[in-house]
């Protein structure tokens, strides 16, 4: 009897496919809802994506998914791993809490230069867009939660100077974390990135440690 070939079917290059048609949509959104949000339309960001209407739509629902799908990945940062793991695989590599307070401030600063634009954005729709108005305090009570996580990781560790509850170090990292703060000092007075992530981390090391 003849043996019967079969084909293993490849699903790899079909998911890479929808990974770059789904950043291209999403670079499109981003870079025209930055310049004018008024303005932008699905269809215009479906011919700069090269894609159709349709997908947009039953991708991301509209504009206000697009909007919190931008967000969301630049909470992820600019490495290729996300920002939350490459902190949580750092904090544990690491034994000198100034050395970790220090890295902290430079993710914070990484996430932030992505995050920013396109909150100044969201702040203003949050007004009128109840969906975006819930995004926004959904991802503030998930940062405040994480900061929460980190001020326990370093009361575990001894690292918190005698005096500091797990509360007051929460609020520290909060605020530090805080985009309001890089607005202040980046956008509006100048600072450059790196200068605001020593800042942030000398800031924490000074208030915690």
């Amino acid at each position: 009897m003849a043996k019967v070939k079969t084909r293993h079917y490849d699903s790899s290059g079909r998911r890479e496919r929808a990974r770059r048609t789904r950043e291209a949509i999403l670079d499109a959104a981003e870079r025209q809802c930055l310049e004018d949000y008024g303005a932008t339309t699905i269809a215009s960001i479906a011919a700069e994506a090269g894609v159709s209407v349709d997908t947009i739509y039953k991708s991301f629902g509209g504009k206000a998914g697009l909007v919190r799908e931008i967000y969301e990945r630049g909470l992820e940062g600019r490495g290729d791993e996300r920002a939350y793991l490459r902190s949580d695989t750092m904090r544990e590599e690491q034994a000198d809490p100034r050395t970790i307070m220090r890295e902290w401030g430079k993710l914070t600063a990484e996430v932030a230069s992505v995050v920013s634009p396109i909150r100044f954005v969201m702040r203003t729709l949050a007004a009128t867009d109840d969906e975006i108005a819930a995004l926004l305090d959904r991802t503030e009570s998930e940062r405040l939660d994480r900061m929460r996580h980190h001020a326990r990781f370093l009361k575990q560790r001894g690292y918190l100077r005698e005096g500091i509850s797990v509360g007051e170090a929460t609020d520290v990292l909060w605020i530090c974390s805080a985009l309001e703060l890089y607005e202040l000092l980046v956008v509006r007075r100048g600072w450059s990135t790196p200068r605001y992530a020593r800042y942030v981390g000398e800031f924490m090391i000074r208030a915690l440690l």
